[in-house]
């Protein structure tokens, strides 16, 4: 393949602006904080949710003050970024967000993985939700 043609085909894709938990005009598309609800049910009932497309997964959990450090060392290694929402009495109420494509499988996996992780530092996973850009032009409407 000549150099050319390399630098052709990479300027020629123009690729969309990489999705971030930043990334403005983000709507939720599936939610489950309900523990005896599959993740494949709540997918399935998540008519905004584009299968195929990028979203941002958040995972709610709440720590003990003293743990959100450990907790955001441990989730990092798999690429979640960690944010603090609230705080009462030494509770921490944070968000696990990652960007990656959804699938059932994937959603059931995680939320074991932030359950596990919220109970063995003394906190509580309470749910998971979704989100993708609203503007999406393969969005159901």
């Amino acid at each position: 393949m000549s150099f050319l043609k390399v630098l052709r085909d990479l300027l020629g894709k123009r690729e969309s602006p990489a999705l971030t938990p930043d990334t403005p005009g983000l709507e939720i598309v599936a939610e489950a904080f309900d523990p005896a609800e599959a993740d494949s049910s709540v997918l399935a009932r998540s008519p905004g949710w584009v299968p195929d497309a990028e979203a941002v997964l958040r995972h709610h959990l709440t720590l003990p003050r003293e743990r959100v450090a450990e907790a955001a060392s441990i989730l990092a290694q798999d690429g979640w970024d960690l944010r603090e929402r609230s705080e009462t009495d030494g509770v921490v109420r944070v968000e696990a967000q990652r960007v990656q494509v959804l699938d059932a499988l994937h959603c059931a996996q995680e939320r074991s993985r932030m359950a596990g992780l919220a109970q063995r530092l003394g906190g509580d996973s309470l749910g998971w939700d979704a989100r993708q850009p609203g503007e999406s032009p393969t969005a159901p409407a």
